[in-house]
């Protein structure tokens, strides 16, 4: 989209205008802001006298503005910008400095200092002689001035008067009729403390309103007069209803974007008035023009709760879609209601969907202005709001003025010695004062205040109370009314008139505050509690058995076991879009069971895989294995369950695979047929035994059972199989771009293997110096990925950007992606990719020259040696090198022996080294997908000098 700029000289992004005339053509259409101008009407803007052949003049102007403003139109086709409108033209832009300017005008005060930095001079400068343009500059220039008061209006509302005196006395001097600004500057004064001076502002005012227009001053004018002179209250600003925050409140305000996205984090401890400053600023916001909507992180509430209540808030529905579309909807839900101020309080209880929602702003340029305000006890982990560099605010306890100033009483020194100045301690101090008690029996904690009054309920409203915890700090009267078995109305209101609770809507309360409903969960013995939350299930079954995410959160919380609570736990398991929970889940099905349910422990085992937790997903995967040895269907059903996608051959645990291996061909005679369970047998030994090119045979038999039975699952795990035994040989790359095909069409129906089948792609495109393809295979793989939260993916997608990199002869940057992708690699149990990649990436991006023996270059440390050491012992290290794997490095391992036998200058060596190249001459060494060892017929050019 090309970017017009009128205020100040004419540019339109980078296009390079023409001469005066075209450019005036191209400023005609500006002004006329989208509408059609006919071509009569160009010619008689441009020429007073037009000359022969002026409409094909103008016609050329517009070709050549065309080309400039679309250089990678194709030939022939019709422009999308400058069109042809009947007998005219109609210029369609979108993105204007004055009209941006224009909706900027009604915002704040940071959106007030946006607009006015649009203007680099005045509007449409070098055509302020051509009577078209002479009313829209005219109108331009009244609005810039009236921003220019509108801004030292909100300035003036934030306290910043010193500052408005500076600009409205050099606003003034250049246009001393202003009266609106006449008014501003004599507040301005007056709140100086220059009274004085204030007068005389109002004096020179009336001096040049009659020496200039021949008017008196208006009503506004005269009135302020009046008040200076009373010395009104009104001129003041009136203090801030929060007390003691006047600093906090301000600090917040340099959150607030001029445009796109702002964040501030407000930390401190439970109960110092996070959501009390939260609330004070969001209202002056709301009192600006902004929508204000809020919403809280209960620690027990479904997945990505706080983001319902936002979209909701805001007048919208939240439809149920996959975690891209989720954060997608929330995002343009939040953005389409600019400006727009959301608070997430009690951010610290946020569940992991919600936080990355809130990273989904980050990553995404905003068209409106957007302020997200988080309260939370704790720093929040999230890298990419750290990234943004939030407005921080962190609240510690009031002064004792402030306090004093709270309280209003004798008592604010003893309050603040007790509460240390929090102001949940303090209002909770002052009630128990004014319903009688005594503030000298009162313990320091808040949490013995709490039970000091929840003492003074009658037995059987604090035991409600008590029930009414163990469903969280939302309660619903219907759920409650079972687990107490009888009605709890009256118990419900004593504790409304204590100020335990507050009634949100009919048939739902909700505790005052989290420390509330803490407190009173924390009175409950564990036992109790237990029980309670194993009855609230119970409960559940009933009223909401599909309700399996609220009901595993209370069977885990009861510490349950057997069928139901297995039931609910491996659902909300198996439905949750977050992997990490679904191994918490998994972990609780597992415990809940009674006795080894190896259909929990390969969920487990998959989701621990998916996570990203290979190391232990190995050891549960063993450990399954051996549990279920003396049944051959139970270990068939163990083994084809880990159908975990993989794409690097290099195998990561060896004595894993061959566990696995040895089992799965014990099992393998058990079923001689063409079954799903052969066939997921014949794939696991392929797909474990890696890096060999042996078990073609096996993966083949897989996929033919597959195809034959019609599953596309299937099909994809033999797939995946068949692609680790296709390096045979060099120069199978377009062999394995087929199968990357096949994976991408079968893998609809198994996310994890569409995007196996599009990184199979990547590699394979890159051997083929097919950047574009390969790149846009690397971009759905991280869609893909991003949508259904799986990490593993960027480790490969980011190897292959340095790779982009390098082959565009980019070395430094290249260098840098190399390091930060393998730093991202440690740490992931993927040890095949974790020792000698960087060493080996720096290699093919530096030559010989970058080569330390000293670096961990793991397994292929022997193939490096030839390059450094002296020429006998190279030679000697050269010949003894064996065949090595048959995996995605044999390429590499053959470019390295082709650079040590034309260093050592051997014949035996080119010639071995070229007969593994050979086939594989009109392909790039990239078929990795990390990183490039350049042309391989330039490395056979080379062996044949």
């Amino acid at each position: 989209m090309v970017t017009f700029g009128v205020l100040g000289p004419l540019t339109a992004g980078s296009a390079r205008l023409g001469g005066p005339k075209q450019r005036a053509v191209l400023a005609r259409l500006l002004v006329a802001r989208r509408r059609v101008v006919p071509v009569r009407t160009l010619v008689a803007d441009l020429w007073e006298d037009p000359p022969d052949g002026a409409v094909g003049t103008v016609q050329t102007f517009v070709g050549a503005l065309r080309k400039a403003l679309e250089p990678d139109r194709p030939p022939r086709t019709p422009s999308t910008l400058l069109v042809t409108e009947g007998a005219g033209y109609a210029l369609l832009a979108e993105d204007v400095d004055a009209w941006r300017f224009e909706q900027m005008l009604g915002g704040d005060l940071s959106a007030l200092d946006g607009a006015l930095a649009l203007w680099r001079g005045p509007a449409y400068a070098e055509f302020a002689d051509e009577f078209w343009a002479r009313a829209e500059i005219d109108r331009l220039e009244e609005l810039r001035l009236v921003a220019v008061e509108r801004r030292a209006s909100a300035a003036l509302a934030l306290g910043r008067s010193a500052e408005v005196v500076a600009d409205l006395r050099a606003h003034l001097a250049d246009h001393p009729w202003r009266e609106k600004a006449w008014s501003l500057l004599a507040l301005a004064l007056y709140r100086e403390g220059r009274q004085g001076d204030a007068l005389e502002a109002v004096r020179d005012a009336r001096h040049a309103l009659v020496s200039t227009l021949g008017v008196d001053p208006g009503a506004e004018l005269r009135a302020l007069e009046s008040d200076i002179l009373t010395q009104a209250p009104g001129l003041m600003i009136s203090a801030p209803v929060l007390v003691g925050r006047s600093a906090e409140l301000s600090a917040l305000e340099a959150a607030v974007p001029a445009a796109g996205l702002g964040v501030a984090l407000v930390t401190g401890e439970a109960g110092v008035g996070k959501t009390a400053l939260a609330e004070a600023f969001s209202g002056a916001l709301a009192g600006r023009g902004w929508t204000a909507v809020w919403a809280r992180c209960p620690e027990d509430a479904p997945v990505a709760w706080p983001w319902q209540q936002v979209v909701e808030g805001l007048g919208e529905r939240l439809a149920s879609a996959d975690r891209f579309h989720l954060r997608l909807s929330v995002v343009s839900a939040v953005e389409a209601a600019a400006p727009v101020v959301v608070v997430l309080d009690d951010l610290h209880q946020a569940d992991d969907e919600t936080l990355a929602v809130l990273a989904a702003f980050t990553g995404r340029r905003l068209s409106g202005r957007v302020l997200i305000v988080a309260t939370s006890r704790t720093a929040v982990p999230l890298e990419a709001l750290a990234r943004l560099g939030p407005v921080r605010v962190e609240l510690t306890g009031l002064s004792e003025e402030a306090v004093g100033e709270l309280v209003g009483s004798s008592d604010a020194r003893a309050i603040h010695a007790r509460s240390g100045g929090n102001p949940f301690y303090v209002e909770e101090l002052v009630r128990l004062v004014s319903s009688g008690g005594d503030l000298g029996d009162v313990p320091a904690g808040v949490r013995d205040v709490l039970r000091h009054r929840l003492g003074r309920l009658p037995a059987q409203a604090r035991r409600v109370l008590h029930q009414a915890s163990v469903l969280g700090r939302d309660v619903e009267v219907d759920l409650l009314s079972a687990l107490a078995g009888s009605d709890v109305l009256d118990a419900l209101d004593l504790a409304l008139e204590a100020g335990f609770v507050v009634e949100v809507a009919p048939g739902r309360f909700r505790f005052t505050h989290a420390l509330v409903r803490d407190t009173v969960y924390e009175e409950v013995s564990l036992t109790r509690r237990a029980g309670w939350h194993a009855a609230v299930a119970s409960a559940l079954e009933s009223l909401r058995p599909d309700d399996v995410h609220v009901l595993a959160h209370h069977y885990l919380l009861a510490g349950a076991r057997g069928t139901a609570a297995v039931r609910a736990l491996a659902g909300a398991a198996a439905g949750t879009r977050s992997p990490r929970e679904a191994v918490r889940l998994w972990r609780a099905a597992i415990a809940a069971a009674d006795g080894v349910r190896l259909d929990l422990v390969t969920g487990l085992v998959r989701a621990l895989a998916v996570s990203g937790a290979l190391v232990e997903a190995r050891e549960q995967r063993s450990a399954a294995l051996r549990s279920s040895a003396a049944d051959p269907q139970a270990v068939a059903d163990v083994l084809g369950s880990f159908d975990v996608p993989g794409i690097w051959t290099t195998n990561d645990d060896p004595a894993h695979s061959a566990e696995i291996i040895a089992a799965a061909e014990r099992t393998l005679a058990a079923f001689p047929g063409p079954t799903a369970t052969r066939a997921r047998l014949l794939a696991t030994i392929a797909m474990e035994d890696r890096g060999t090119s042996a078990r073609l045979a096996e993966a083949e038999e897989a996929e033919a059972i597959a195809k034959a039975l019609g599953d596309p699952g299937l099909r994809a795990f033999a797939l995946n199989a068949r692609f680790m035994h296709t390096f045979q040989r060099a120069g199978l790359a377009r062999e394995r771009a087929a199968i990357g095909r096949d994976l991408v069409e079968v893998g609809q129906h198994s996310v994890t293997h569409e995007v196996l089948g599009h990184l199979v792609l990547v590699q394979a495109h890159a051997a083929l110096a097919e950047f574009g393809t390969a790149g846009r295979h690397a971009k759905a793989a991280d869609d893909l990925a991003e949508r259904h939260d799986l990490p593993l993916v960027g480790v490969f997608t980011d190897w292959y950007a340095g790779l982009e990199l390098a082959a565009a002869g980019r070395k430094a940057e290249a260098d840098r992606a190399y390091r930060a992708a393998a730093a991202r690699v440690r740490g992931t149990g993927m040890w095949g990719m974790e020792r000698g990649l960087l060493p080996l990436a720096l290699l093919s991006l530096h030559g010989p020259s970058a080569v330390d023996l000293d670096d961990d270059w793991g397994p292929h440390r022997d193939w490096v040696r030839p390059l450094v050491l002296p020429a006998d012992e190279a030679a000697k290290a050269a010949r003894a090198l064996g065949s090595g794997p048959r995996d995605l490095l044999s390429e590499v391992r053959a470019c390295l022996l082709a650079m040590a036998a034309i260093r050592l200058e051997d014949d035996e060596l080119r010639e071995r080294a070229h007969d593994l190249l050979l086939p594989a001459e009109h392909e790039l060494a990239a078929g990795t997908g990390l990183f490039t060892f350049g042309p391989v017929r330039d490395h056979l050019d080379r062996l044949r000098r």
